[in-house]
This record gives C-alpha cells, structure tokens and sequence, in this order.
C-alpha cells in the first residue's frame, strides 16, 4: 500500500510565502504522476499542479500558474509545492497524490495539510 504524507502547511499573510512537501513510499521507478490538489470550505476539490515522472514534466492550474512551483527529489521520494505570492483564495486542505505506473488515474491520497492565509 501506498503511503503519502504531506507537511508544511501553516498560517500565513497575503503575499508570503509557504512549501509543502509531499514524502511518499512509493519509488520514482513505480510512479507515472505525483500532482497537488486542494479543497476549500464548501468547495469541490481541485487540482494545483503535477510532475510527471518521465521529463518532469509540469502542469499548473490557472489560478496558481506563475506563482507556485511543483518539483521532486526522486533520490528522497519526495515531492514539493512552493507556495508564491498568496492569497486568500488559496486558503484550503492541499493533498498530495499519486499515479502509478501504467495507470492514468490518482489512486494513493494523502491525508491533506491546511493552508490558510489571512490579509
């Protein structure tokens, strides 16, 4: 069983800055995508951001496009969300998940890390 643990998450004003780190079991030779979504109150949950593992290849949500930035440490299985510029509107739980290898759907969840920035 795949395990994913997200940290970093905390409080922080508008314009600062956060990263979250995503620490999976699952090796970078087993992995097809690692991607970052996120659910605030009331709202359906979306996606931020994912990597691909063959190219690393990068894919951003329009919301967060030119403010966040997704990268891994294959060496470490890790996967990170650095956090730019933030606003109100990114006040939410952010998950980490997993596509396996020759798989095209997120299977492995982890259990979310809040984020919640205040002006």
């Amino acid at each position: 069983q795949v395990q994913l643990v997200e940290s970093g998450g905390g409080l922080v004003q508008t314009g600062g800055s956060l990263r979250l780190s995503c620490a999976t079991s699952a090796s970078t030779a087993s992995t097809n995508v690692m991607g970052w979504f996120r659910q605030a109150p009331g709202k359906e949950r979306e996606f931020v951001a994912s990597i691909s593992r063959v190219g690393g290849i990068t894919t951003y949500s329009d919301s967060v496009k030119g403010r966040f930035t997704v990268t891994r440490d294959s060496t470490k299985n890790m996967v990170y969300l650095q956090m730019n510029d933030l606003k109100s509107e990114d006040t939410a739980v952010y998950y980490c998940a997993l596509v396996p290898l020759g798989h095209n759907l997120y299977e492995y969840w982890g259990q979310g890390t809040q984020v919640t920035v205040s002006s």
